[in-house]
């Protein structure tokens, strides 16, 4: 079957609460189900938004938590991604901001799209050591990285 090419321009979005965990969701591509992974908060910047005011819009939309776009830092990172999901083959240009979140932050899918509550099953707070030693699946594959890399020098205020 081919796929319906897409190219995105996305905003990820890496909440951290003040234990430097970050916010991950747990979900799967509707095409294969039984290989669930763990990804980061984000989406397309919609109608002339820029990648801050996308990354606060997404947060919001897929977990709840309300932030103003002067709150987020970075970039700490973009590259370019090709993968398929459903029934798409999406070239994506991605660009990371990180937020400081309290501990205490609900967490909420009351406001993704049907299919974003179809596809995500649950959500964790991650370390850097326990991305660096799961075997479970995580996009991207390089967030330890930019982890380290937000938290260098006492991490986010």
């Amino acid at each position: 079957m081919t796929k319906i090419p897409l190219r995105r321009f996305t905003a990820r979005a890496l909440p951290l609460d003040d234990q430097d965990r970050v916010l991950l969701l747990h979900g799967f591509d509707p095409a294969r189900p039984d290989q669930p992974f763990w990804f980061t908060i984000g989406g397309a910047a919609e109608g002339g938004e820029t990648l801050q005011e996308a990354a606060a819009r997404e947060l919001f939309e897929e977990v709840g938590i309300r932030a103003d776009v002067s709150q987020f830092t970075g970039p700490y990172g973009s590259s370019v991604i090709e993968f398929e999901w459903s029934d798409y083959a999406i070239t994506q240009d991605q660009t990371f901001f990180a937020i400081r979140v309290g501990s205490d932050a609900a967490v909420s899918f009351e406001h993704m799209e049907q299919i974003e509550k179809d596809t995500t099953t649950a959500y964790r707070w991650w370390s850097v050591a326990e991305l660096e030693s799961t075997r479970e699946v995580f996009f991207p594959g390089n967030l330890a990285e930019i982890l380290r890399k937000i938290t260098a020098g006492g991490g986010l205020a």
